[in-house]
């Protein structure tokens, strides 16, 4: 029977601040689309002009600036795409309700169907389960897990999202996976355990047939013959 495909979406944005109900907005939108907890190099990231000033607290955080996003496109402009993009996926969100709170307050504000939160996987939480009383932050994980933090200056949705989803593969104890991505978003490589690269070829060679000569038919027989007590003889004449 084949594997079923599992399809879910890594997700992180930036703000202008903390609270989208004191009109804090998203300036960024980062995803990964990860198949059967593999990336397979496509991504959504959109740049996003929030309507408002974005505060010099919240820039030294995330590194987006005013002018960086003057011209970026509104969020009305982007939400189809994005929808389509994360389409009926699970989230895989470190947070997920600060994440998921400014994503249904853009929603909600073109009056458009809200994300249930139940579709969220909350890696934050999973973290706390999995290593309770242990530091749960994106960097502190990605230091447990020897993930390389040196492309990370500051907090950009997409640096962020390529991290959790490293994160997210060690988290579920599955396979130990690791990637890049190119500036343009492309997968640049991966690498799987010999175990995986094993069942992929299981599912993708197929068998091949051998047709024994008589010559060597016989062969494998006067072989046989000198071998004594063999457990074939015990079990099966």
């Amino acid at each position: 029977m084949a594997e079923k495909m599992i399809r879910e979406i890594v997700l992180d944005t930036e703000t202008t601040g903390l609270t989208p109900r004191d009109g804090d907005r998203i300036v960024e939108i980062g995803g990964i689309e990860l198949i059967n907890h593999l990336p397979t190099g496509k991504i959504f990231h959109k740049h996003i002009n929030p309507q408002r000033d974005i505060p010099e607290e919240s820039t030294r955080v995330h590194g987006i600036t005013n002018e960086m996003v003057k011209d970026a496109p509104l969020f009305v402009h982007i939400v189809e795409e994005f929808l389509e993009f994360i389409d009926e996926a699970p989230l895989i969100i470190h947070n997920a309700s600060f994440d998921m709170g400014f994503l249904n307050a853009e929603l909600d504000r073109l009056c458009r169907p809200m994300l249930e939160m139940s579709r969220a996987i909350d890696t934050l939480k999973m973290a706390r389960q999995k290593f309770p009383g242990s530091p749960a932050s994106l960097d502190a994980l990605c230091r447990r897990f020897n993930i390389d933090l040196s492309v990370r200056t500051t907090h950009g949705a997409w640096i962020d999202a390529e991290l959790l989803a490293k994160v997210y593969l060690e988290l579920i104890g599955g396979r130990q996976v690791s990637f890049q991505f190119q500036a343009d978003g492309q997968k640049e490589a991966a690498t799987i355990e010999f175990k995986d690269i094993l069942n992929l070829q299981k599912a993708f060679r197929p068998s091949r047939q051998y047709k024994l000569s008589d010559a060597e038919k016989q062969a494998h027989e006067e072989f046989l013959k000198g071998i004594k007590n063999s457990l074939w003889e015990e079990f099966y004449t």
